[in-house]
């Protein structure tokens, strides 16, 4: 296992916090203008969305390879990967609506899922490095970068979106720059990288095998915790540019909305570190979902702009306190030698969760009811069955660890 000093996990967790503010921006970019360019290009409204499930698809389709690769050759080497990915999947996806070809967009949103995936990495990045108590804070103060992406992004979106005669052609090129600057930020970034010998350990012989590694209580619950969270983040997010601008309002409001929920979701990131230090990550993650079904709440009872705004920041913040909890459980319930399966098999299932709500998403919004106002209550009522899901997980890893305490002498938190 590769030793870091103090000074090597702060120098890392910077690199990846500045990474996070900048490169990050692309994703709420394109979260507010693929579905609405979906909607311009797809011959079906129901396929409006398409275009964000296969940003996710493509995340989710990575995470199994990109994991074990950074095991062998190191994070900095996955996340230039990444970053290329992220500006070639922009300048197909521009090619795609300079020609008006629905399927040249999919291709390019596909290609920006790889950056998607290798950003999702960043967390994991920061817990490598970090000591024990450090871990929540460093995993926190990464996420919280997202505060300046939130910021940035859909603010570019309205400078630029309208550049071109095509309609958010200039918000792709943007991205395309985003990328190719980004990449200089890795070179300062101190690898991971194991020796050959524990690399054939970690890959060949793990300490668990992939379904021994399933059967952990605790990593069980991790990975269906922070699937729900994000899948029900995505869910609503993908749904709330085609609610708002379907409900009368302009595609400027619906860059405002995304902007206060993407502050929401790295805003408290600030304070959740010391929170799960504090209360137990249990109680963390519990608090984020029903911050959550606050938010489906808040979506159920109208569509007026205060509506959006108010559901869209609780989604922020239940969705903070549910992954970063689930994230840091995760790394608790797993050995050095072990992380490159369980990060890539939890990063597979959360994504392909997060895919099928995007895809979901878009159905429910355009085709489960005749007006948008239908359509985004159906949207907010499809989050039940997975709060459900999640919350009982919570309860049965949380009565496991007390009927375990008398035996062990304490109670994981």
């Amino acid at each position: 296992m590769t030793a870091f000093s103090t000074t090597d996990a702060k120098r890392n967790v910077l690199i990846l916090v500045i990474a996070q503010a900048t490169l990050g921006s692309q994703l709420p970019m394109i979260f507010v203008i693929g579905g609405l360019a979906g909607s311009m290009l797809a011959s079906n409204p129901c396929w409006a969305t398409l275009p964000i499930s296969m940003v996710i698809f493509g995340s989710m389709t990575t995470a199994p390879w990109l994991s074990p690769l950074m095991q062998r050759r190191g994070r900095q080497f996955g996340f230039t990967i990444g970053t290329f990915a992220g500006a070639a999947g922009a300048m197909v996806s521009a090619i795609g609506l300079y020609q008006g070809s629905f399927l040249i967009f999919l291709t390019g949103s596909y290609l920006s899922g790889i950056y998607m995936s290798a950003q999702g990495f960043f967390r994991f990045a920061a817990a490598d490095s970090a000591s024990e108590a450090f871990r929540p804070r460093a995993i926190s103060y990464v996420l919280a970068g997202g505060l300046i992406s939130a910021i940035l992004g859909p603010q570019l979106n309205k400078l630029v979106q309208d550049t071109f005669v095509v309609p958010f052609l200039g918000s792709y090129v943007v991205i395309v720059v985003i990328n190719l600057l980004g990449l200089f930020l890795f070179f300062g970034l101190k690898s991971g990288t194991q020796s050959p010998d524990e690399t054939t350990k970690a890959v060949v012989r793990p300490s668990r095998t992939r379904r021994e590694l399933l059967t952990d209580p605790k990593i069980k619950v991790a990975i269906i915790v922070a699937m729900v969270s994000y899948a029900l983040m995505n869910l609503v997010m993908t749904a709330t540019p085609l609610a708002v601008v379907g409900c009368g309002y302009t595609t400027n409001n619906a860059n405002d909305i995304v902007t206060a929920h993407v502050l929401a979701m790295f805003l408290p990131s600030f304070v959740t570190g010391h929170l799960i230090n504090r209360f137990g990550t249990y109680k963390i993650m519990a608090a984020g979902l029903i911050i959550l079904s606050g938010a489906g709440v808040v979506g159920i009872m109208g569509v007026e702009l205060e509506n959006f705004f108010l559901a869209l920041a609780l989604l922020g913040v239940g969705w903070n306190f549910g992954f970063i909890g689930a994230t840091t459980l995760l790394s608790s319930a797993h050995n050095d030698q072990e992380k490159g399966a369980v990060q890539g098999m939890n990063d597979l299932i959360v994504f392909g969760c997060v895919t099928l709500a995007s895809l979901a998403s878009g159905g429910l919004m355009n085709c489960a009811g005749s007006t948008p106002e239908t359509g985004w209550t159906a949207v907010n009522i499809a989050m039940l069955p997975l709060l459900t899901l999640a919350g009982a997980a919570l309860i049965w890893l949380a009565m496991l660890a007390k009927s375990a305490s008398p035996v062990k002498g304490k109670v994981i938190k």
